[in-house]
């Protein structure tokens, strides 16, 4: 993946508005917001364009009838968690991909906010400016969107969140923060919102915004032209690395509670 802008082109892009897991077992909870979901039923209340707890879904490799699997060198298998959960265990070996992949998506207007609660065991160390992918939406038209990844900054040594796009106009880049690093080894709640009144991209980790990731038609992270959504039609959630030969050499993660909608869902 290509390197970022440098740092004086990326302070132009005006902000718009536990212990590690030592096996495949996600762990216990560790406070609001980071335990592995809310019981069975998340997904009971209805009103979302799409929605996944896992709790139907029989312990083993992961298959529904309301949903695809994209995987290349990886799997996804439902395992058990706490207090009667079910999660999706997300493992990739080396650059390999396994998505749990959202089809025929078709969201009013073109616009609507996502939800999941995830957990990353490690973020890759090397190469320099290692690039990882957990959400990415894509349709009719070049971008690539990806409102959740991240980079490995080696002049910072850290792994940081950040919104990115490829295959577009606006070329292959990822909008990191130093306000967002990527945290391992604890549960969070992330929401973004795709909105196409200006292109926008929101995002919250654990109910908090995080403005700072903010990208718009204007302000971005790529080449000096307009940033557009497609008509999105399809929404994939789990784990890409691009480069080869990462350290540490295989990903875990697990995903809960993955929910896109209309309005905003929440993490309450």
């Amino acid at each position: 993946m290509r390197r970022l802008l440098p740092a004086a082109c990326l302070a132009l892009l005006l902000p718009l508005t536990a212990a590690p897991a030592a096996s495949a077992s996600p762990g216990p909870d560790r406070g609001p917001g980071h335990g592995p979901g809310h019981g069975p039923g998340t997904c009971a209340k209805g009103g979302t364009l799409f929605c996944e707890d896992f709790q139907s879904l029989p312990v083993g490799g992961a298959a529904s009838l309301g949903w695809g699997v994209d995987t290349k060198h990886g799997t996804l298998t439902v395992e058990h968690a706490e207090r009667g959960q079910k999660v999706l265990h997300v493992h990739t070996e080396g650059n390999g991909r396994a998505f749990l992949k959202v089809d025929d998506f078709a969201p009013p207007g073109n616009g609507f906010y996502g939800r999941v609660r995830l957990r990353v065991k490690a973020f890759p160390t090397a190469p320099d400016w290692a690039h990882y992918t957990l959400i990415e939406a894509t349709g009719a038209g070049p971008e690539i969107v990806r409102p959740l990844g991240g980079q490995y900054v080696p002049t910072l040594r850290k792994d940081l969140w950040g919104v990115g796009a490829d295959g577009g106009p606006t070329g292959d880049w990822t909008n990191w923060r130093e306000s967002a690093p990527s945290r391992a080894g604890v549960w969070q709640c992330v929401e973004w919102r795709m909105d196409p009144a200006d292109n926008t991209i929101s995002v919250w980790f654990d109910g908090v915004a995080q403005p700072d990731l903010t990208v718009s038609t204007r302000a971005h992270g790529g080449n000096d032209v307009d940033f557009v959504f497609p008509r999105f039609d399809t929404v994939k959630i789990g784990w890409q690395l691009y480069q080869p030969n990462p350290s540490p050499a295989a990903y875990d993660l697990w995903l809960d509670d993955i929910a896109l909608s209309t309005g905003r869902v929440g993490c309450a």
